[in-house]
């Protein structure tokens, strides 16, 4: 919007040049006009509205100094004088300045006035002598109200909810983040300055503030950190889906690489460490800003204005590997327009993009759009999430939960309050998919030590891994998120340990957003210790391996490939239903198609051996349908260290 504001106003002030005159013949009022100018350009606004007043005082009909006015209340928002400033133009000749009703629609489109804008803009494009660049912006503009027409009379659900004083305060409130299970909410603030800092143009700050889901309701925000929160400004920030650490934007540091960077924290026992520079190749000169880490913390996603981009500012992304950030890769066409993508939010199903965007079709202003990744990793047309969602004003820093059916954002629809933060139930068409989670902590089966741990959750429809972290070093707790489209195994190793094995089966479960509490034990590897395989699979009455089995069985190889001393015996075990031979045979069976499976992609077949037992060691009762799934297993024995 300045790009073309600065463009009219230059082509405004090239036609004055040439034409070494001015519509009016007053001294006086080319005098003030001419002040005023300089005020303008040193960005002392109301001097110059003040000189412009005194210009057109002596001289009403001064369509330069109307023309300098309408730019002036542009640059200050000030909409309806800009719009009336353009008609007192229209009515003193309105073929003075041939981009008057492009300027006069540009301005009706900026607060909704789409039916009258579209008018005038028609009108503009009958303009013979006009700038083919400007054309471009106005057809583009008119397309625009065509759009927004359209999606106004086809309004999404839409209910916001204030979250109330313990989380809004008497400043703007804006940026929320969210931890996975809903109960951490972390919010930007614009504060005063306290008053040793405030400067010549700037006397506020932004800080984090924190509040906290208890007994279904929120707690009085308070400060997020002292180590954290500075004098200056620290915002948008993004939290991990454990709330462990976090990302945020900071700018005009000491150890900044340019305008703005991205920093991290760790929350260390309830403690936030110190924020550190998260450095090349993430940031840059330029600016980076707003991140939004995965639910995973493998990607980071930002947006900047750094070069190979496709606009003013972008979406980039960045992976974790080998202990540091990758170089950015622009998200591409897709996503990313000729003006500003910003605002990105991973949701925790790391598949569904939300941002904001001034390029793509929208209502005025920043829209906000969703986009899903597809199987190929390409990111989907944007869609735009529609009206009243969408407005002519700016709508950006959306962010949603876990579930799938809330988002939160921030609005100053209220103007008494400024800006704050609202919640409202997410229309079906623009849901993500809905995420659970599993989280606990890895122990020492013996000692009770708490233990850092890798974990592993898998797609086991195609053996792919998911999602990759540790467990804390300290409190050996963890948190891993489950999208429910899909079935997953979730596998936890640690050197001089037999590793655990977990299956959630959750597509198609229309049950599954109960968070699962496990806390894991893992097994010295000792002689007699085992595993109960839960990733592998048979048809039911059958002993024929199904493919999800596959991961599982590689991960007993790698066991043993590790720990070339031990062997170990593959045990098959079934519940009740059927006659003791029957059990006794499909047991025997199963063990052997593991057995084979493992010999024959391995050179293990000296270090296994198989046996069935089929009901006669039950792990729980067979009188429920819960009972015998777990009785129907799958064990790993280690029989010789």
């Amino acid at each position: 919007m300045l790009k073309n504001l600065l463009l009219i106003l230059l082509i405004f002030l090239t036609l004055i040049i040439k034409a070494q005159d001015f519509s009016t013949k007053s001294k006086k009022a080319i005098k003030y006009y001419k002040s005023a100018i300089f005020h303008f350009d040193n960005n002392k606004t109301d001097i110059a509205v003040k000189e412009l007043k005194r210009a057109i005082k002596k001289d009403n009909n001064f369509i330069e100094a109307y023309l300098l006015m309408g730019d002036i209340y542009k640059v200050r928002k000030e909409n309806q004088k800009e719009i009336n400033t353009y008609f007192k133009i229209i009515e003193i000749d309105e073929n003075f300045f041939p981009y008057i009703y492009y300027n006069l629609a540009s301005s009706e489109l900026r607060i909704g006035e789409y039916e009258i804008a579209k008018s005038h803009f028609i009108k503009f494009l009958k303009e013979k002598k006009v700038r083919k660049d400007i054309i471009n912006i106005a057809e583009q503009k008119l397309k625009q109200c065509d759009f927004a027409i359209e999606q106004i009379k086809n309004p999404v659900k839409f209910n916001p909810i204030n979250l109330g004083p313990n989380v809004n305060s008497i400043y703007d409130d804006y940026w929320p983040a969210l931890t996975v299970d809903g109960k951490t909410l972390i919010t930007t603030v614009m504060l005063p300055k306290e008053e040793a800092y405030i400067s010549l143009h700037d006397s506020t700050q932004e800080d984090f503030y924190v509040s906290y889901l208890k007994n279904k309701n929120w707690t009085k925000a308070t400060k997020l950190s002292s180590i954290i929160n500075t004098p200056f400004n620290e915002g948008a920030l993004s939290i991990s889906s454990d709330g462990s650490y976090c990302f945020f934007t900071a700018c005009g540091r000491s150890n900044g690489y340019g305008l703005c960077d991205i920093y991290m924290a760790k929350n260390e026992n309830g403690k936030w460490t110190r924020p550190v520079n998260i450095g090349r190749p993430v940031n840059s000169k330029y600016s980076e800003k707003q991140p939004s880490i995965s639910s995973d913390g493998k990607t980071l996603y930002f947006s900047s204005n750094r070069p190979g981009g496709k606009g003013n500012m972008d979406l980039w992304v960045s992976t974790y590997e080998n202990s540091r950030w990758s170089e950015p890769q622009n998200l591409g066409d897709s996503i990313n327009t000729f003006n500003s993508e910003i605002s990105p939010f991973i949701h925790h199903d790391n598949q569904t993009l939300y941002f904001a965007s001034n390029g793509h079709m929208g209502m005025g202003g920043y829209d906000m759009f969703v986009s899903r990744k597809d199987s190929t990793e390409k990111w989907s047309r944007p869609e735009n999430l529609g009206y009243p969602i969408n407005t002519f004003g700016e709508e950006f820093g959306m962010i949603i939960n876990s579930e799938g059916n809330k988002a939160f954002f921030s609005s100053d629809r209220e103007k008494v309050t400024g800006r704050d933060i609202y919640e409202f139930a997410l229309p079906e068409k623009i849901k993500p998919i809905s995420v659970n989670y599993v989280n606990g902590f890895v122990y020492d089966s013996k000692t009770n030590i708490k233990l850092e741990a890798e974990i592993e959750l898998i797609d086991i429809e195609t053996n792919k891994i998911i999602t990759k972290k540790t467990s804390d070093k300290t409190s050996g707790k963890y948190l891993v998120c489950l999208p429910t489209n899909k079935n997953y195994a979730l596998e936890v190793n640690k050197k001089g340990y037999l590793f655990f094995s977990e299956n959630f089966s959750l597509k198609d479960n229309n049950n599954s957003l109960n968070p699962y509490l496990i806390n894991i034990p893992l097994h010295p590897i000792n002689i007699g210790e085992k595993i109960i395989l839960k990733n592998i699979f048979f048809s039911t009455n059958s002993y024929e391996l199904k493919k999800e089995s596959f991961f599982e069985l590689s991960k007993i190889i790698q066991l043993m490939n590790n720990n070339p001393d031990i062997k170990a015996e593959i045990a098959g075990h079934t519940d009740s239903t059927g006659t003791k031979e029957y059990n006794i045979k499909l047991s025997q069976n199963r063990a052997k198609s593991v057995y084979n499976y493992l010999i024959k992609n391995s050179d293990l077949k000296s270090r296994l051996t198989y046996k069935g037992y089929g009901s006669s060691m039950p792990i729980a009762t067979n009188n429920t349908i819960l009972g015998r799934s777990k009785n129907r297993r799958t064990e790993f024995i280690i029989i010789t260290k």
